[in-house]
């Protein structure tokens, strides 16, 4: 047993490694989607942490058709059911074929099993996974574990930390 609150196993992720880790992705998603030479026909996001790491994908692979979808599953910190928000456009999506599906995070992979229904040929891409819902994703770049809280630039502030130890 752990004395560790959850908050305190925690992986913090700089913009610069966000950045860093989804050029990663989009180097591992080169050539291989299904479409002429290996190019997809479109990027997703799944909204809100998807969008910072698709941004990159599309930059890097040079696609310029950019569409989000908004799912909504945590709540604060807690994960609930996952509800769609926002859908992306039905005539691009199709079944998803040549559409390349990213997000920051697979957790529990609900949100990714919700989505996959919708776009049962989508390629879905993250740049962390978690164990639970590693079977989810077809690409991702790092794993961490399942207790791990991941916490990504966006949702941190910059401020003076006080040392365990000690006064400076």
């Amino acid at each position: 047993m752990s004395d560790l609150l959850p908050h305190e196993k925690g992986f913090h992720v700089s913009w610069d490694q966000i950045h860093r880790d989804s050029r990663a992705l989009a180097w591992r998603l080169d050539k291989h989607g299904p479409g002429e030479g290996g190019s997809w026909k479109a990027v997703v996001a799944i909204t809100r942490g998807g969008m910072a790491p698709a941004m990159i994908v599309a930059r890097e692979l040079d696609i310029r058709t950019v569409d989000t979808i908004s799912v909504k599953s945590y709540h604060h910190q807690a994960q609930g059911e996952a509800e769609v928000l926002k859908a992306p456009d039905a005539v691009m999506m199709g079944d998803g074929t040549g559409i390349l599906i990213v997000d920051d995070l697979v957790d529990s992979g609900k949100t990714l099993e919700m989505v996959r229904q919708l776009y049962p040929q989508a390629h879905f891409a993250t740049v962390y996974a978690k164990p639970k819902g590693r079977a989810q994703v077809d690409t991702f770049i790092t794993e961490v574990s399942q207790d791990t809280w991941i916490f990504f630039p966006w949702d941190m502030a910059m401020q003076y930390v006080k040392p365990y130890r000690g006064a400076d």
